[in-house]
C-alpha cells in the first residue's frame, strides 16, 4: 500500500491544471507559456515527430499540409516549421488551440520569427477538424482529456488525415514524475508550470494504455514508441 500522501503513479489522475483556468491572469499566463516554450524546446517536441514528417515528405514528393490541435504557445509547429526550412522541404502547418490568448501568443511568435505558420482558434473536441491535411498532430494534450474525450480525440484525427497520425504526450511514470518537478523549477520561474507539471505526468497515459485508446478509435494498427525524455509517440498511417 502506498504510504499516506505519496502518489501511486499506475494509477490516473486527471485533476483540473491552473493553465486551463479561464480566470487566469493575462500576464501570468504569458509567463507560464513562455516557460512551457524553453521546456518544449528542451525535451525536444519537435525532434520526436520530424522523422516522421520528414519521411512522408520524401515519399510524396510534394507540399504536405500539417495540422497540429493543441497548439498552445506554437513552439511545436514552429520547431517543426524550423527543421523543415533547414531541410529544404515544403510545409503548410496550421496550429489550433481553444484559449485564445495561446493563439495570440503564437501568433506574436510566428510574426516575430517570420514563420509561415497560421494559428487560429478552435476547441478540437467539440468543432469539426479541419479535413485534407496530410499529417494531423498532437503534443503534449492527450493527457488533459478523458478516455472517451481520447478515444473521440483519436477517431477524429483518424478521419481528418489523409496520411498520418502523430502524437506525441508524457509517460506516466515515478520517473517522470521527479523529472517534472525537478525540470519546471530549473528552467521556469512559472508557478503555474510549477503545479501542472505534475499533474501532467499522473494524468498521463502508459504506451499500453494508449495502445488501447487507438484500438478504441479504430486505429489498431497504430505503434507507440518510447523517446528521450520519458515521451510516447503514437504514429498511425492510412491505410
Amino acid at each position: 500500500m502506498p504510504r499516506r500522501g505519496s502518489v501511486n503513479v499506475l494509477t490516473r489522475e486527471l485533476r483540473p491544471e491552473a493553465m486551463d483556468d479561464p480566470a487566469l491572469e493575462p500576464g501570468r499566463h504569458r509567463h507560464a507559456l513562455r516557460g512551457l516554450s524553453r521546456l518544449n524546446s528542451l525535451s525536444g517536441s519537435s525532434r520526436i515527430l520530424w522523422p516522421s514528417i520528414a519521411k512522408l515528405a520524401r515519399s510524396e514528393g510534394r507540399r504536405l499540409r500539417i495540422l497540429d490541435l493543441a497548439s498552445g504557445a506554437g513552439d511545436v509547429p514552429l520547431g517543426l516549421w524550423r527543421r523543415a526550412r533547414r531541410a529544404g522541404v515544403e510545409l503548410d502547418i496550421h496550429g489550433v488551440d481553444v484559449s485564445p490568448r495561446a493563439v495570440g501568443f503564437a501568433r506574436e511568435h510566428a510574426e516575430r520569427l517570420g514563420a509561415a505558420v497560421r494559428f487560429d482558434v478552435l476547441d478540437v473536441l467539440a468543432e469539426p477538424l479541419p479535413e485534407d491535411c496530410d499529417v494531423v498532430l498532437s503534443s503534449l494534450f492527450l493527457h488533459h482529456v478523458t478516455e472517451a474525450e481520447a478515444v473521440l480525440l483519436l477517431a477524429k484525427m483518424r478521419h481528418a488525415a489523409r496520411r498520418v497520425v502523430l502524437i506525441n504526450d508524457l509517460l506516466r511514470s515515478a520517473r517522470g514524475l521527479a523529472l517534472a518537478h525537478v525540470a519546471a523549477r530549473m528552467f521556469t520561474s512559472s508557478k503555474i508550470v510549477h503545479f501542472d507539471a505534475p499533474r501532467s505526468v499522473r494524468a498521463s497515459f502508459t504506451a499500453i494504455e494508449m495502445k488501447e485508446l487507438a484500438r478504441r478509435a479504430e486505429m489498431g494498427s497504430a505503434r507507440i514508441s518510447r523517446h528521450w525524455p520519458l515521451r510516447l509517440l503514437l504514429t498511425w498511417m492510412a491505410a
